[in-house]
């Protein structure tokens, strides 16, 4: 069952995925960014790139894997930007007291 790609996803999941666009050098690695982040809140129960793959449209598992593993991005600068973003936000903003939970599906 093909349930993902970036143009079915809501307005706002490319929307928030601009806000890292600068972090990223290649359109390939914009790409594959979107990819990988919509496979993550897909439906899927299983949440590796190759079910990923399987259950996107457009999605390989080489570009996917090659992403993840071998293009030249900061996962440190990607997770600054996400801070940044969350403390942005009323609603995420780190807090005295705060507390983010997120589980193995990554909701």
């Amino acid at each position: 069952m093909k349930e993902t790609t970036p143009a079915a996803m809501l307005p706002c999941f490319e929307k928030w995925c601009q806000r890292f666009d600068d972090v990223f050098t290649h359109k390939a690695q914009k790409r594959e960014f979107r990819h990988y982040l919509g496979g993550l809140l897909g439906e899927s129960e299983r949440k590796n790139l190759f079910q990923m793959a399987e259950n996107a449209v457009e999605v390989t598992y080489h570009r996917l894997h090659h992403f993840l593993t071998e293009a030249p991005w900061s996962s440190s600068q990607v997770n600054q930007r996400r801070l940044e973003i969350m403390n942005k936000c009323s609603q995420t903003r780190i807090s005295r007291g705060f507390s983010l939970i997120i589980d193995d599906s990554s909701h």
